[in-house]
């Protein structure tokens, strides 16, 4: 039972724990003390609740009442700038990072001997009772008896090992194992990790303390997330653990949060306290408990036995139960309870005398090639899949399995009717790592024409994609989203899920499609309101008159981002120019070698790619001549400022970005703690509001900012002769 001594927050004294309010006075209405101390007891309260959910996984609230709480807290940190360092409003990603640091350390992070047969397990056992037996004799251990020994056994995860820092309960360090004495800062990654509290529960905790553990991706939300990445053409992660070790190297911590990680913790490496601080405890079985009552989260399954063959035993029930975990392993560890046995036997330059991995077998079999299916993802990509005469691998019947790319199918040499090994990586996806006998003549004959478009299919290195661009519906999600993203048009409200679903309800088709969406088709859609459609079509509305860069960014030319597509508008001034160009003239580009210039040229000569050009034309969204020259009144008047758009203006965005440019300020598609100003017209998207609101911008209405630049000499709207 967990008591208020060990809570983050004590219901008798915290109003938000238990059946909260979430009706909360305007945050105008509060002294700057009152809103402190109502986020003191937000912050306890969602750190209870985190704890509830994602250690326990027995919530207290809904999570509608969860939201509320979270939102208000955010509110208040932001109207009052309180600090956030360790709020749980942190866990939502922090500022990119230029580079991992390296860090040391705060005590070795060895690695563990292992085998996967029980002969080497008893050997160990053996060598543990001869060592503790010869530091009883030469006084290094206080006497020692056979029934004295007993052994913790738990999971081996197969995730990333890290080490976890706090200081005065305070979170203040994470690091990956690296070489075991250094490893990169990913600090701000694990920041974000909801398991992972910012602050330890209670107050009886030592003054600094290092644990170790292991994030990992649990497997249903791998799998989940392993199927939005093929969906988008990209690279899946081959099992748990590379996903996992992939995400914590991410330098934007953002992007971490969005990825679905959690932490076991499993060990102390460290444990500072004075007099009156908590002695660490002198059997591991007692520093797990310890992790339960600090906010830790530990294994549900660890066991303690007093014998070598009872952690055999264990080791075999794991292995039986290993389809029914949501977390991969690939074996168990076994160590030594008590930590005066540890210290009496000691380590290696390498690895703790006291424990040993028995690891599971690796789990493959071997089965018939019955055909070869190949997929096309939403930027183009073909990945080639084995058709498998059904076989079970590791209690798991296996019928279809990647082949990765064109050039995996030639170094395989592997064709249909071939007798293949199936390795399943990290218990999911299902692989061929070679062909075991040779039944069919020469290599799998990899397509030449997308299965799904017809168009040509060209090959980039190892890989292969279908050139049909914005003609191939398996791309139409992509270049849809393509064309919607910050750094193109810039269409707020057209987010995957929505994609989707106007794919699949027949309502866009292509990416003129959109131009022809109603308000009410879109309020008839499930998930759909009158306003939030109407919020789409004006946001659409609004790009009709695009400028010309961001029309090419959003076309999703093959190498042209925004800064190549800014390059190629301010060379060719129209459209039109640009459609006639020849690779010679788009070599006189900035930055456009050869092979760009080859790569826009075929894209603009397919049919369909100019079909659809054609179509956006047709349907009044025609980008405008790119603007070289500056206006002939002053160019400074609005030096130094920063100006985000969103919703419709009495002139095109593009007209009034072009016109704060020509004056010395900067036009930005996106709100940054470097913005000056939101200008609102109407309609305007939510996720720049609430940008701007998180960053303290101020939002200014057209008239607002008409005498903002008024008042700087600068007329609205623009004459047109700039």
């Amino acid at each position: 039972m967990t008591t208020s001594s060990t809570r983050h927050a004590d219901p008798d004294e915290n109003p938000y724990v238990e059946d909260p309010p979430t009706d909360f006075d305007p945050v105008d209405d509060l002294s700057e003390d009152e809103a402190a101390e109502q986020a003191d007891l937000l912050r306890a309260a969602v750190r209870e609740h985190d704890h509830r959910y994602y250690v326990e996984a027995a919530p207290l609230i809904s999570d509608e009442a969860y939201d509320r709480l979270f939102a208000r807290l955010r509110d208040l940190e932001d109207a009052f700038d309180l600090p956030t360092e360790n709020s749980p409003t942190g866990q939502v990603g922090g500022e990119p990072l230029d580079a991992l640091e390296t860090v040391e350390h705060v005590a070795p992070m060895l690695s563990i001997d292992n085998a996967t047969d029980a002969a080497a397990v008893r050997e160990f056992d053996e060598r543990v009772r001869e060592g503790l037996a010869d530091a009883a004799e030469s006084g290094d251990l206080s006497g020692f008896g056979p029934d004295d020994l007993a052994y913790v056994c738990e999971p081996k995860f197969d995730g990333l090992s890290i080490e976890v820092v706090y200081e005065d309960g305070e979170y203040v360090r994470a690091a990956t194992r690296g070489d075991g004495r250094e490893g990169d800062d990913v600090t701000e990654q694990v920041r974000t990790i909801r398991s992972v509290p910012g602050r330890l529960r209670g107050d009886d905790h030592p003054d600094r303390l290092a644990v170790r553990g292991e994030a990992y991706m649990p497997r249903d939300a791998f799998e989940t997330y392993n199927e939005a990445l093929m969906e988008r053409g990209e690279e899946p992660f081959a099992n748990p653990r590379n996903a996992a070790a992939g995400t914590l190297r991410q330098l934007d911590p953002a992007v971490v949060a969005e990825r679905p990680l959690d932490v076991f913790f499993f060990d102390v490496l460290a444990w500072e306290a004075d007099d009156d601080g908590p002695e660490r405890p002198a059997r591991h079985r007692d520093a797990l408990d310890a992790f339960e009552s600090l906010g830790l989260r530990r294994n549900d399954r660890v066991a303690v036995v007093d014998s070598i063959e009872a952690a055999i035993d264990y080791r075999d029930e794991i292995l039986a139960a290993r389809e029914d975990l949501n977390y991969a392993v690939d074996g168990v560890v076994i160590k030594v309870d008590a930590l005066a046995h540890r210290a009496a036997l000691g380590t290696t330059s390498r690895a703790p005398r006291w424990a040993f991995a028995h690891k599971f077998p690796p789990r493959t079999a071997t089965t018939t090639v019955e055909g070869v299916t190949v997929q096309v993802g939403r930027t183009g990509r073909l990945t080639p899949v084995a058709e498998l005469d059904p076989v079970d691998v590791g209690g798991v019947t296996v019928s279809r399995a990647t082949l990765h790319n064109p050039a995996e199918i030639e170094a395989l040499g592997v064709n249909v009717g071939d007798r293949v090994r199936i390795y399943r990586a990290g218990d999911v996806i299902p692989y061929v790592p070679e062909v075991v006998e040779k039944r069919s003549e020469g290599t799998y004959a990899f397509p030449d024409a997308c299965p799904v478009c017809g168009a040509d299919v060209e090959r980039d290195g190892p890989l292969a994609f279908c050139t049909g661009g914005l003609g191939c519906s398996a791309q139409l999600e992509r270049a849809v989203e393509h064309w919607a993203r910050r750094d193109a048009l810039d269409v707020e409200g057209l987010g995957p899920e929505r994609v989707e679903q106007l794919r699949e309800t027949g309502l866009v088709e292509s990416l003129p499609d959109l131009y022809d969406l109603t308000a009410a088709a879109l309020a008839e859609l499930e998930g759909w309101g009158e306003t939030s459609a109407e919020n789409l079509i004006a946001e659409l509305d609004a790009t009709r008159d695009p400028p010309l860069d961001d029309f090419l960014a959003g076309l999703g030319i093959p190498d042209v981002g925004a800064t190549t597509a800014r390059a190629l508008a301010a060379h060719f001034g129209t459209l039109d120019a640009l459609l006639d160009a020849d690779e010679a003239a788009l070599r006189e580009v900035d930055d456009v070698g050869p092979e760009v210039a080859a790569s826009i040229r075929t894209f603009l000569d397919r049919e369909e790619n100019r079909a659809a050009i054609d179509g956006l034309r047709e349907r009044g969204v025609d980008p405008e001549p790119f603007e070289t020259d500056a206006a002939d009144g002053p160019t400074d008047a609005l030096d130094g400022l920063t100006f985000v758009f969103t919703g419709s203006l009495s002139v095109p965005r593009s007209e009034a970005q072009t016109h704060v440019e020509a004056h010395g300020a900067s036009a930005t598609s996106s709100v940054s703690g470097n913005t000056d100003y939101l200008v609102a017209g109407e309609s305007p998207g939510r996720s720049k509001r609430d940008d701007a609101a998180a960053e303290d911008v101020p939002v200014v209405d057209e008239a607002e900012f008409a005498d903002l630049l008024e008042a700087r000499g600068v007329d609205w709207p623009p004459e047109g002769d700039e």
